[in-house]
């Protein structure tokens, strides 16, 4: 790769280091094989520069895509997807069709760094196909299309999954909830 073109990456990639990088560890939740991740996905993206194209999502989700792809080769092929019936909840599908899109969780990035053990300990524990949708809705603050992009599926997958994941982490915060007197509706449909 010519200077320029290095130049450009450092310019266009870089900049989203700590976005790939807390991903990875939401991703692995070993910050070693994170570690890998990033590396792999740097690298990944710096050889295929080139051809990469700045569209209107920008460099972040193309490297979130790399990352999610590197995470699910390493995986194997057999963890990726779940089966259509695993995503499928046929009792609330039709009321999720139409509901509103979720709102942000607050004004502003929020900080994975200041969210309770107990919280990241939930979000862990969910399937990596709930939790890379959850975390580039919640953390990375990506519209559905985008996370359909990421993570190569449709948007109604994106949309059932993150149902489901935000059902998965109602029902395991529920004490949690109860205990700090938050309000758990929003979480239970």
């Amino acid at each position: 790769m010519a200077s320029t073109e290095h130049q450009d990456f450092e310019a266009v990639a870089l900049r989203h280091l700590d976005a790939v990088y807390g991903m990875a560890r939401r991703l692995s939740a070993d910050e070693n094989e994170a570690d890998d991740l990033v590396q792999e996905t740097f690298m990944r993206a710096y050889r295929a520069f080139g051809r990469f194209e700045l569209r209107e999502y920008g460099a972040k989700p193309w490297l979130l895509k790399i990352l999610h792809n590197v995470f699910y080769t390493r995986r194997g092929r057999e963890h990726r997807q779940p089966t259509l019936l695993d995503d499928a909840d046929f009792d609330h599908f039709a009321g999720e069709l139409d509901a509103p899109a979720l709102e942000a969780l607050a004004d502003g990035a929020v900080d994975w760094d200041q969210f309770d053990q107990e919280l990241k300990e939930s979000v862990n524990a969910l399937a990596p196909e709930y939790r890379s949708v959850i975390v580039l809705w919640a953390l990375e603050e990506m519209s559905y299309r985008e996370i359909a992009d990421v993570c190569d599926c449709p948007i109604g997958t994106v949309m059932s999954r993150l149902y489901r994941a935000r059902q998965q982490l109602g029902q395991r915060l529920a004490d949690y909830a109860a205990e700090r007197k938050i309000a758990t509706a929003r979480f239970s449909r």
